[in-house]
């Protein structure tokens, strides 16, 4: 089982959005602590993985020594690959 790190910037964005939307970017994250390259998808242009909930999309480090999820960036579909 992978463990879960927050970016400060992921975690300010995380804490904007409404309850539900939390809960739900939560409940997947928690899916994808047990197996995460079910749900994650490679980027082409960046380092690291993507994943999808919703509208939104987290940009996720994978440290396979540590078994460490560090997620990097949350944002919503439309800007969230911007630099």
């Amino acid at each position: 089982m992978y463990e879960l790190r927050f970016d400060k910037k992921a975690t300010d964005f995380l804490n904007k959005l409404d309850k539900k939307d939390k809960e739900r970017i939560w409940n997947k994250l928690q899916q994808c602590k047990e197996n995460p390259f079910h749900f994650l998808e490679h980027l082409e242009e960046k380092e690291g993985f993507k994943l999808r909930v919703g509208d939104y999309r987290l940009i996720i480090d994978v440290d396979h020594s540590t078994k460490t999820l560090i997620i990097l960036k949350a944002g919503h579909r439309k800007n969230v690959y911007e630099s």
